[in-house]
């Protein structure tokens, strides 16, 4: 079954409200890194600011940042801290027209698609819903964004403890199913341990034996990694030829690995300023298209957080950005929710078994 996309239905500017409100006001910034009072902070939704009488969209948006009117004429979407002295902000505080500035919250809804009713039983997400046809909307997906779109996988290190999550989740990378990847040390370390070693913290990624000094495993790893220089080196100098960071290597797929405080080496790829790494998983999901967070809370908050709900394309069409949410534990997916991503699917299910379910859905595994 093809993958049907829905259409955008932008603002009618001819209405009164639009052609009545005010042009949108600005500010400069008063020095790097800061805004000026009373700045406008967006939104992952699709938000018009009237310049010079005309309606214009941000097209590169994202959460909790300042609109730049740039001396092109164009807006920039830009994070506070990368705010230069005398770069015209815009002001505003609603989002009603009334200040030059609209939110449009329901672009890719169709007429009628909202319940009416007052009292639905079931509202949230939980380990007894049935999730039978997100998967297969997934998978739809997926086929179509394999030919017309950009998937940026954000992964914890849960995939590396499991035999044939990595296999799922290489099998998805070499058959094209993927265009980036977002993760931090850990993911990358445990699942070269797992292609070098065949354990993840020291226990056999198959049958979860423990390995005798097995604890030694993930640091001797990294230490091999660290005298390589780089990953891809490592992957040479060892002959390895399976697991997850092999098949983005392979591929030449790239992937961000962003450093916490309590990572052990790093692995020499780790980056470990924080917003060093924010900009680099920026620069990722900048070209996303779908967004796929699996088992790893911060990354999953931080990447909801850059990731808009629509998405220009180069001809103009405005389409959706898909953000998929998937955790063992509900208090995960709801804190995604929480923190506003309002556009976003969640799956309350083990990502071992989610992985597998996908790659089998899309015949790359059997």
């Amino acid at each position: 079954m093809a993958f049907d996309m829905p259409r955008y239905h932008a603002p009618d500017f001819t209405e009164e409200k639009f052609r009545n409100a005010p042009d949108a006001r600005w500010a400069p910034a008063p020095m790097d890194g800061v805004a000026p009072e009373s700045y406008h902070s967006t939104s992952m939704y699709p938000e018009y600011f009237k310049i010079n009488g005309v309606w214009m969209l941000a097209e590169e948006s994202r959460m909790d940042s300042s609109v730049v009117y740039a001396a092109d004429g164009t807006l920039q979407v830009v994070e506070n801290r990368n705010l230069r002295k005398g770069d015209r902000v815009i002001l505003g505080r609603s989002e009603n027209c009334s200040e030059g500035i609209y939110m449009h919250c329901h672009g890719f809804e169709e007429p009628g698609e909202i319940l009416e009713d007052q009292f639905v039983f079931r509202q949230g997400r939980s380990r007894e819903t049935s999730y039978a046809r997100d998967y297969d909307r997934l998978i739809e997906l997926l086929r179509h964004e394999k030919e017309h779109g950009n998937i940026i996988w954000v992964m914890g290190p849960a995939f590396a403890f499991d035999y044939d999550a990595r296999n799922a989740m290489q099998a998805l990378v070499e058959n094209g199913y993927a265009h980036g990847l977002l993760a931090g040390n850990a993911l990358a370390t445990h699942d070269l341990e797992g292609a070098l070693l065949h354990t993840a913290l020291g226990q056999d990624i198959y049958t979860q034996k423990s390995q005798p000094n097995g604890h030694y495993n993930h640091l001797d790893v990294i230490n091999k990694v660290r005298r390589s220089g780089s990953i891809p080196q490592f992957l040479e100098d060892y002959k390895i030829d399976n697991g997850i960071m092999y098949s983005l290597v392979k591929n030449q797929i790239p992937f961000v690995l962003t450093g916490s405080i309590r990572d052990d080496g790093p692995l020499p790829e780790v980056i470990g300023n924080a917003y060093d790494g924010q900009s680099a998983m920026r620069g990722l999901v900048k070209k996303a298209t779908t967004v796929i967070c699996l088992a790893t809370m911060l990354h999953t908050i931080a990447t909801g957080n850059m990731t808009p709900s629509f998405r220009v394309l180069e001809d103009g069409t405005v389409r959706p950005v898909y953000l998929y949410c998937v955790d063992a534990d509900e208090f995960v997916v709801n804190k995604l929710l929480d923190r506003g991503s309002l556009s976003a699917t969640t799956i309350v299910t083990n990502v071992q078994d989610f992985i597998s379910i996908v790659a089998k859905g899309l015949g790359v595994m059997a």
